[in-house]
């Protein structure tokens, strides 16, 4: 630096001023730089400009003198005006030393930096859009920088450049975004506000098409909308409100498969609420695009359905996203098709992020494919099933999950046949929630399991069920699946019922607040005919006698007339489980008119042990004849030649009465039946309702005779103890 040969064409004034520690001085320099290369530019003497830059820039900017950088500094701005509009042509020269200052620990440096590149691109335009990424990557690090005067001196230069760019056609954004990719998962607020500013500048832009790239910023944007500053948010906001019109606009062009996983892991309280507004515009523009993440929108749907007015419009929000995708799951989606390998997201998409959803994330397809899609339907079932088995799960979930199953069961029932098994046990426990509107969805679900003709392919019985049956002793399923007597119903139904009453033994608490609930849910829901037949079945065999005298149910108006050979048959199969409690053997026998086997069990009550609790029985018995359901029967008291043997029943039970309240009400009705004298039994009975299949009544009677002698004897070896303590008659 002592010799003016060393920083030709410089002169020694100008150099020296150049490092000199007064601004003025160096200004001056610059002045006389800037003179010297505009003859330079006049003479069309490249070379000698290029020499002049790179003294510049390695001798002064680059320096390790603080005083020598910053009059390379303003040389450099003052060589950027001399050349005019041809300081294009060396704008790498003059930019890169430029920016290598934005790092130097002097803040006064680096505020100098900002003010030389303020003149560069001042001059230069349009020109340094080719340098656009090195000049934001700058601007980026500066943008948070502490010192104030840097910070205004970067908006400055940041103004300057975003109206180059806004004024531009020739802005490369595919070679910007990695940059903006990596940049927007910053956490420093000064330099998130600027990566928001410049998404907001490039979306305003019509020649900039920054909506085709959104799948690789979205998941850093709603980073940022969880950020602590009410500005940033906002900010990002309105980005987000821009992107979400547009995209509005340009449906069919807009890359849903690629952002819909983006949706999925937000579940941060400041950025839900967005991130569920989106995913509710997502599933009704893009359909049935949207069904491979099905999964993954449901694990964040979910759980915001069961939110509390503090959070109303999340829960609405996420109440249109699940109904809008259950509508998308149709029969077609039953068909079997080749499942194509699953992938995850590229990590760049989703940078700094631990991702906890690995197996909800289904392949991106191309827009070409867009309409063929698969249903995710393991997926969905794992999240439904988790879901069910979350103590912690809201009310109003539980009820979207067991109408997600009950809705996949409608429309992919051969699909959604393969998980029954694995599903059974939680619909099962799901029985005893504490919602009585969980329950009623649960009790529809199951009997659409119990009923759907899918159930039918099933093979062969699950060795579960095989077990069950021989640990409750009842007999098996016939010839395809079925239970003996419901052919109508799957293997299923017959498993189901065999559950629900061994659980309602086990639950006695259960049984005694849900049970008649349960039950009469289920005749409204299932052929009533075939629920009872399952129970008689089961209960045939059921060793716990205190349960099966228990499981006495009301049953509906076609056990009052035996006309069909099915009516019949249900009549018998109940019999030999009701006979465990001979009082409701008589209440059925009652309930369906066979009074002349009424009057020959009563019969046999002389041969039982009159017990206080039979005796209560009885009183009940006779209670439930004054209510409506006996109607019919009492005024069939009016038709005493056709119904003798109900009359001779009555009679029957009034003489096993002690002189009780229940005695003077039956012997007060009795006395209401007119006529007395043609009580007397006819040779030939004529019958009312002629029935097309006879009943064994002498086989029946014998099947009353071996169950009270087995009660007996178990009386007898407990010395006495009663077997019920609950003496509710169930009809």
């Amino acid at each position: 630096m002592n010799t003016e040969k060393d920083f030709s064409p410089l002169t020694p004034n100008i150099v020296r001023a150049l490092n000199d520690k007064l601004y003025e001085k160096r200004k001056v320099a610059a002045l006389e730089i800037e003179k010297l290369v505009r003859e330079f530019v006049a003479q069309n003497n490249s070379t000698q400009i290029k020499h002049v830059i790179q003294i510049l820039a390695t001798e002064f900017a680059l320096s390790q003198h603080p005083h020598s950088r910053k009059g390379g500094l303003i040389g450099l701005a003052a060589c950027s005006i001399a050349l005019g509009k041809d300081s294009g042509l060396y704008l790498k020269e003059l930019i890169e030393p430029v920016l290598a200052c934005f790092n130097d620990s002097d803040s006064r440096l680096r505020y100098y930096a900002c003010e030389a590149l303020y003149n560069i691109v001042k001059v230069a335009r349009g020109a340094v859009l080719p340098h656009f990424n090195v000049l934001f990557d700058g601007l980026s690090k500066l943008a948070a920088d502490p010192d104030p005067n840097v910070k205004s001196g970067s908006e400055l230069l940041d103004r300057l450049l975003k109206d180059i760019v806004t004024e531009s056609n020739k802005f490369d954004l595919v070679a910007f975004v990695p940059l903006l990719r990596e940049r927007i998962y910053s956490n420093n607020q000064y330099a998130r506000q600027f990566i928001i500013s410049w998404i907001l500048v490039l979306e305003s832009v019509p020649d900039i098409n920054l909506l085709e790239y959104l799948p690789e910023i979205l998941d850093g944007l709603f980073q940022i909308l969880g950020d602590s500053s009410k500005e940033i948010r906002k900010m990002c906001e309105v980005v987000l409100g821009e992107f979400l019109k547009e995209i509005k606009k340009s449906s069919p062009n807009v890359k849903f498969a690629e952002m819909a996983n983006i949706l999925v892991i937000h579940s941060n309280d400041l950025i839900q609420l967005t991130a569920m507004s989106w995913m509710r515009e997502f599933i009704q523009l893009a359909g049935r695009v949207m069904l491979p993440y099905s999964s993954g929108i449901l694990t964040a749907v979910l759980p915001c359905l069961s939110y509390d007015n503090h959070k109303k419009n999340t829960k609405e929000a996420a109440s249109a996203c699940n109904h809008s995708l259950m509508k998308l799951v149709t029969p077609e989606d039953d068909v079997e098709e080749a499942m194509p390998p699953s992938s995850v997201p590229d990590d760049s998409s989703c940078k700094s992020r631990e991702f906890n959803f690995f197996f909800f994330f289904a392949p991106t397809m191309p827009s070409a494919e867009r309409t063929s899609v698969t249903l995710d339907l393991d997926g969905i079932v794992q999240v439904l099933d988790r879901h069910l088995h979350d103590p912690g799960t809201g009310m109003m979930t539980r009820i979207a999950v067991l109408k997600w199953l009950y809705h996949l069961y409608i429309k992919t029932p051969r699909k959604i046949f393969r998980h029954t098994d694995s599903l059974f046990p939680v619909l099962m426990k799901t029985l005893s929630d504490e919602s009585d509107e969980v329950i009623l969805k649960d009790l529809e679900l199951l009997a659409e399991i119990a009923s759907s003709p899918a159930g039918q392919t099933e093979a062969s019985e699950s060795s579960e069920t095989t077990d069950i049956k021989s640990e409750l002793q009842v007999p098996g399923p016939k010839s395809g699946d079925c239970s003996p007597s419901t052919p109508s119903m799957n293997s299923y139904f017959y498993k189901f019922m065999i559950k629900l009453l061994r659980r309602f033994s086990m639950e006695r608490k259960l049984l005694d607040m849900r049970g008649a609930f349960i039950i009469r849910q289920l005749c409204l829901l299932l052929n009533a005919e075939n629920i009872f037949h399952s129970m008689a079945d089961i209960l045939l065999k059921e060793e716990d006698l205190k349960f099966a005298s228990t499981m006495l149910f009301q049953l509906r108006n076609q056990l009052k007339d035996l006309r069909t050979q099915e009516s019949c048959a249900l009549f018998c199969c109940l019999y030999r489980s009701w006979c465990h409690n001979p009082v409701a053997t008589v209440s059925l026998c009652f309930l369906t008119q066979n009074y002349k086997h009424a009057y020959d069990l009563i019969q046999k009550f002389g041969d039982l042990e009159v017990t206080v609790d039979f005796l209560i029985e009885v009183d009940k018995l006779v209670q439930l004849i004054e209510c409506p359901i006996f109607t019919y029967l009492r005024l069939q008291l009016l038709d005493v030649e056709n119904n003798p043997y109900l009359i001779k029943a009555l009679y029957g039970l009034l003489m096993l009465l002690p002189q009780s309240q229940a005695f003077q009400l039956l012997s007060h009705r009795l006395h209401c039946v007119p006529n007395p004298e043609l009580m007397r039994t006819r040779q030939e009975e004529k019958r009312r309702r002629p029935t097309p299949v006879d009943i064994d009544y002498g086989e029946l009677l014998q099947h009353f005779d071996r169950v009270q002698n087995k009660h007996l004897e178990i009386r007898n070896q407990r010395a006495g103890r009663s077997e019920y303590p609950d003496k509710k008659l169930g009809i």
